[in-house]
């Protein structure tokens, strides 16, 4: 029997119907699209059972197959490594082309080589769009055709380029009749790809206008809904990267600043992969960490004694969500204070956050360590109770996550402050004499 000729749509990243530049560059090809989804077993294998990420996952996909199938086709969600389902894959159908958007994270790049590599191979094509990011690594570049490495230069080549290349949208969500017609496949549950739900609530997808407009008065002070809670979204590709840029145009700066530093961190992972587990600047890979596993546990638990570091991470534990601002200063105080390598404050938000994204966690981190590009300088060491008094006057959001505080129940420091910092800034100073 001869086998159906089709294109096939790889959501990832992107999971929306709506101006999807890879889906529509599918639907318009001329074919039948299967849409798919692969869970891949490579990745699952390393999570825990109830990993909110993937209840949230499973949830967009749910919406997506429920809309196609109201257009008469069906999302086909496969549970295996993408080798495995690309073999099955073409064994049902003729596939003339596979359409994804790129992803570029070392580990993904690996992925997609793969892929083209194996296709190529059956004569199949394999083609990647430019998604998630308003301009790709290599289009903004500094004018000797390097990658920049300090963030407000990049910015304004950034800026420079929109005005000379507007943003396009590609309305996918009009070409719905270009998806494979074909009765619903089964969607397999949470469960049946071993997870369960997390108890964990999901931000709304509905943008807070409000707090754009007022974004650039109310971002610092975590007490207060000042920010867009938009960063799961973005991660996911449940929102539109370019929607949101142009709105961010026509509303505030601060904010849309923000979203190129998004795109700044992309970029930076792209070109030096090897910062995903080494210092940006080597010297910094000399540091001799103290590394005290105690201590590091407490940091965890939200009990080291520093208000606004333990409501932090206690906020984290809770809903997968820490406040940007108080997110520098948990960073700095594990880094600085208790001087724990960076590398284990990474992994532990790359297993908490809501929105991890290695390209951003790698570099949020390695600034407040002080070893990354544009990063803060060594000795600026945050001062947890100088910056509660600044951001937190009333103790709002102190007195949410530490119900105890004030009370003899609440913990005394871990370590002084003085001392912690005198004592980071001698192991810093030994390690980039060794550079």
């Amino acid at each position: 029997m001869e086998k159906q000729k089709i294109n096939i749509h790889w959501f990832r990243r992107d999971l929306r119907l709506t101006d999807n530049h890879a889906l529509h560059a599918a639907l318009s090809a001329g074919l039948p699209v299967l849409p798919i989804f692969i869970f891949d077993t490579t990745i699952l294998q390393h999570l825990p059972k109830k990993d909110a990420r993937v209840e949230f996952i499973h949830a967009s996909l749910t919406s997506i197959h429920e809309k196609l199938i109201s257009v008469g086709s069906s999302l086909r969600v496969y549970n295996g490594t993408p080798e495995e389902v690309f073999e099955k894959i073409t064994s049902e159908y003729d596939v003339q082309t596979l359409y994804a958007n790129r992803d570029y994270e070392p580990n993904a790049r690996e992925r997609d080589k793969r892929i083209y590599d194996t296709l190529k191979e059956k004569g199949i094509q394999f083609i990647g769009k430019k998604d998630q990011v308003v301009f790709e690594p290599s289009e903004v570049l500094k004018d000797d055709g390097l990658p920049y490495t300090v963030y407000t230069p990049y910015s304004r080549k950034w800026k420079a380029r929109l005005s000379a290349h507007p943003i396009i949208c590609y309305p996918s969500e009009e070409l719905s009749a270009n998806f494979l017609q074909t009765a619903p496949f089964d969607l397999p549950s949470l469960e049946q790809i071993g997870f369960e739900k997390s108890g964990i609530p999901f931000p709304t997808i509905e943008l807070n206008t409000e707090a754009i407009q007022n974004y650039h008065l109310n971002r610092d002070f975590p007490a207060i809904p000042g920010t867009t809670r938009m960063s799961l979204h973005l991660r996911f590709g449940t929102v539109s990267t370019r929607a949101l840029t142009l709105y961010a145009l026509t509303s505030n700066e601060k904010w849309l600043n923000e979203l190129i530093w998004r795109e700044f961190y992309q970029m930076i992972i792209y070109h030096f992969p090897n910062t995903v587990s080494n210092a940006f600047k080597p010297a910094y890979d000399f540091i001799e960490w103290n590394n005290n596993e105690e201590e590091f546990k407490l940091w965890c638990e939200g009990k080291t004694g520093y208000p606004l570091v333990d409501a932090g991470m206690r906020e984290l534990n809770a809903t997968g969500f820490m406040h940007n601002r108080v997110r520098m200063v948990v960073a700095s105080f594990l880094t600085k204070h208790l001087l724990i390598d960076w590398r284990w404050g990474e992994r532990y938000f790359a297993e908490k956050l809501l929105d991890f994204d290695l390209a951003s966690n790698i570099g949020g981190w390695q600034w407040a360590a002080g070893s990354g590009c544009d990063a803060a300088p060594y000795f600026r060491i945050f001062n947890p109770t100088s910056q509660m008094e600044k951001f937190d006057k009333q103790n709002e959001y102190i007195k949410k996550w530490i119900p105890e505080f004030n009370t003899s129940s609440y913990a005394l420091p871990i370590v002084e402050h003085t001392f912690a910092r005198n004592r980071c800034l001698e192991k810093y100073k030994a390690a980039l004499l060794k550079k």
